[in-house]
């Protein structure tokens, strides 16, 4: 059981879906930015001058003491003062659309394709729920140090007998993200997750939307009313209201 390098041509037999040329490459850096920036949890603090617990009284009179004019302790050049325009917490998340972060999960997959960092194996399990098992079945895969395992599912042995090996992380098809597929030196993939990660770049029909709200409108315009009046009646009634009315006082 040896893993082999995943062409290009194999890639596209497994219905993953390849980006040609320069296209992608700012989404896979909006994707990553957005994804460090959500980790972060906004929550450094600074006290304003009106905010420290100080006393606001006057610390001496204006003039006659030789020294500078002071009108209050918690001014921010003092020591143990207020701090002006320091942080307060906020969210750094940031939103990126689908549209984008499916781009760029597909150049990112696309780039470690074409470089051959993405090898392709059967089937990962251990046998014994021990590390030293682990370690030895990885390095029959690949030299790498840093090694991003991607299957469909894992056996519980397999998850925790690579608890301790901390260059390597092991994903599912489904949760794998863009900055994993950078930040690993080889990629190793089972032939169970190429269909999932095939399914995760494939882009939905634009058709097929505009198609479901083009026959819903031709269903329901025969069940639409007149234009209301300003006063709420149907346009037209007022007239035909009025010459009736006309022709009897005649």
């Amino acid at each position: 059981m040896s893993a082999t390098v995943l062409t290009a041509d194999a890639a596209k037999a497994a219905n993953i879906t390849m980006i040609e040329g320069g296209r992608g490459t700012q989404a896979v850096h909006d994707v990553v930015v957005a994804m460090r920036a959500a980790r972060r949890s906004g929550s450094a603090n600074t006290k304003t001058k009106a905010e420290v617990n100080l006393s606001g009284a006057k610390p001496w009179r204006q003039k006659g003491t030789g020294r500078a004019r002071a009108g209050y302790k918690s001014s921010p050049i003092w020591r143990g003062g207020g701090v002006v325009f320091g942080p307060k917490p906020r969210d750094y998340s940031k939103k990126v659309s689908k549209t984008v972060r499916r781009l760029a999960f597909q150049k990112a997959l696309t780039e470690r394709i074409n470089a051959g960092d993405v090898l392709t194996i059967d089937a990962f399990a251990v046998t014994e729920l021990k590390t030293k098992s682990f370690l030895t079945l990885l390095k029959q895969q690949t030299d790498a140090k840093k090694v991003l395992l991607i299957s469909d599912s894992f056996e519980e042995n397999t998850y925790r007998a690579a608890r301790n090996v901390k260059p390597v992380l092991l994903a599912t098809a489904a949760d794998v993200n863009t900055e994993q597929l950078l930040a690993f030196d080889k990629i190793l993939v089972t032939t169970g997750a190429l269909a999932k990660l095939g399914e995760r770049t494939s882009s939905p029909s634009p058709g097929a939307s505009r198609t479901a709200s083009r026959s819903d409108s031709q269903d329901t315009r025969g069940l639409r009313s007149p234009l209301p009046d300003g006063e709420g009646r149907v346009r037209g009634s007022g007239r035909a209201k009025r010459s009736s009315t006309t022709e009897g006082a005649e």
